[in-house]
């Protein structure tokens, strides 16, 4: 085909989804958690040092320090609310992509949602083994490259209060989904992949601090350029295959991670 001839059916296919849009044939569904100071975090135990929790400060508001505007200086940790967790924010990635050398092509791919929210309703410790992954490719097809698998877990409808989403038993231990060791290495080390999604604080089980690796799936995919996302919602809007995830984190330099907006097209 010529390059002329390429190009206009690259057009074409982006007119088509911009008529699409505009008529209402494709919808957008927006998979983050507003951000703000209610946002539930993870609190790591002592001794180990927790990130800052999202806040804004006021420099000025249509007063004296700016009559016509507003705005504000923002605080937050890195990896608050939904978020992209990049390669150099675990130690297996330590020489990895830093969220800014992430590229663009990685951030944007077919969305793939795994439901096991009959599962983790069960069991809030319930673990995401290779085996359900087979399960689903049996009746939806091959993982594709460049995909996210996400996983949903019915977590969301925790994310109004933050003792149930953090979801800690008297001890002070956390109890929410994640993966299997088995699963995240297959995951990082086997499958064509960009990066999973969860609903909960993070990539890994609640109680992934007692497994080998302790937290394989951030062990496993930050250390093979694979990726991470937290906090999400709305999966419930998606279909398993046939949407299409947009990933936008700040493109910090030398960050390990950014909150993010998500957002998935979807056949209305």
């Amino acid at each position: 085909m010529e390059p002329s001839a390429v190009n206009d059916v690259r057009q074409a296919g982006l007119a088509t989804l911009l008529a699409d849009m505009a008529a209402g044939r494709t919808e957008v569904v927006d998979l983050t958690t507003p951000l703000s100071a209610a946002t539930p975090t993870l609190e790591l135990p002592a001794p180990f040092a927790n990130l800052i929790d999202f806040s804004l400060e006021e420099v000025s508001a249509y007063n004296e320090p700016g009559p016509y505007w507003k705005h504000h200086n923002i605080h937050t940790g890195e990896h608050i609310g939904t978020h992209l967790d990049a390669p150099v924010h675990w130690a297996t990635g330590r020489d990895g992509k830093d969220v800014a050398s992430i590229e663009p092509g990685r951030l944007l791919g077919p969305a793939l949602v795994l439901d096991v929210t009959a599962e983790a309703a069960a069991d809030p410790d319930f673990l995401v083994d290779v085996h359900h992954i087979r399960v689903w490719e049996a009746e939806h097809g091959s993982l594709p490259d460049n995909g996210w698998l996400l996983v949903r877990t019915g977590w969301d409808t925790r994310s109004q209060s933050r003792e149930s989403f953090l979801n800690k038993d008297e001890q002070g231990n956390p109890h929410s989904p994640g993966f299997t060791v088995e699963c995240a290495q297959w995951i990082g080390e086997h499958s064509p992949l960009s990066g999973v999604g969860v609903e909960t604080v993070g990539i890994d089980a609640g109680a992934a601090g007692g497994q080998q690796p302790p937290f394989p799936a951030h062990h496993f995919l930050l250390g093979n350029d694979k990726y991470g996302l937290t906090s999400l919602r709305n999966l419930a809007k998606l279909p398993p295959v046939g949407a299409a995830l947009i990933v936008a984190p700040l493109p910090i330099v030398g960050g390990t991670g950014s909150p993010a907006r998500v957002l998935a097209l979807v056949d209305a």
